[in-house]
């Protein structure tokens, strides 16, 4: 008969060293990408307005507010004022990437897996500290080890991944309705403009520089929704994909273990779950 847990576990230190444990912690900086890729598209067009044969002002108060205040008015009357507090509280994430390392966590994870066939479940008491470095990770080897059955297990880790990610799609989906207003906003500031252009007729020479101040606030609502909002709604959203990617990682081989499953076969699971750039050749 195989040993039970407690008598796998008289030697601690022999344990803990026996298969060394490496999570990758999750690191979070500067989205890079996402600002330079804003300065640089914001800083093509002011180019192009700067270096043009005319000498057009293409800078205008009024028009300006129509469209980034009207597009923020407008997007709020969607939500109520907690969703809006929840927005704010979230929307600086567009300017955070996480670094995720999907294949060296898979490789651990078949690593906790071959550590827990060998020397028991509650082994993975003993390197806690390691995997605290992703609270995801630790809450699930934390149920494995004490004895959680594998469909709970499953249960409240999508449940707790699902939670996480609502937060943050739903600011992405408020992002991309703002994305969806802006052009809107601007049109209304042009319509606004034309009419006021309208009414001076009279003055033909006041007709041109009207007109080109009733098209700048569609050209700032083209700018705000196609060039800063969807794009951002965009990140937000591939970064909930990625997050969700290392989640079912973690589920699969936490029911994996706890199911007592052969190592290998943890292998070929995780293998099917990751993009083939990614794939690990463990045995």
């Amino acid at each position: 008969m195989p040993a039970d847990n407690s008598t796998k576990l008289t030697d601690d230190d022999t344990i803990a060293n026996a298969i060394p444990v490496d999570i990758p912690r999750i690191r979070s900086s500067v989205d890079l990408v996402t600002v330079l890729g804003l300065l640089g598209a914001l800083g093509l067009i002011v180019a192009a307005a700067v270096f043009g044969k005319t000498q057009a002002n293409f800078f205008n108060v009024p028009s300006l507010m129509i469209v980034v205040l009207g597009t923020i008015f407008v997007t709020a009357i969607s939500y109520t004022s907690v969703e809006l507090k929840d927005i704010l509280r979230t929307i600086s994430a567009v300017f955070v990437r996480k670094t995720f390392w999907h294949k060296r966590m898979a490789e651990q994870l078949i690593n906790l897996s071959v550590r827990a066939k060998k020397h028991g479940p509650l082994s993975l008491t003993k390197v806690e500290a390691d995997l605290a470095r992703d609270p995801f990770l630790l809450n699930a080897m934390q149920m494995v080890s004490d004895g959680v059955d594998a469909p709970m297990i499953e249960t409240i880790l999508d449940q707790a991944a699902e939670s996480g990610h609502e937060r943050k799609l739903f600011v992405a989906s408020a992002l991309r309705k703002a994305g969806e207003i802006a052009p809107g906003m601007g049109l209304i500031g042009t319509l606004v403009g034309l009419v006021q252009m309208l009414a001076q007729l009279d003055d033909p020479a006041s007709i041109g520089p009207a007109m080109a101040v009733a098209l700048l606030t569609t050209f700032y609502g083209a700018l705000l929704g196609t060039v800063i909002l969807t794009p951002l709604a965009t990140k937000l959203e591939r970064s909930v994909e990625q997050e969700a990617m290392m989640q079912d990682l973690i589920c699969t081989s936490a029911c994996s273990i706890a199911k007592q499953e052969n190592p290998r076969h943890l292998e070929v699971l995780l293998n099917s779950l990751l993009p083939a750039r990614y794939r690990v050749r463990y045995f």
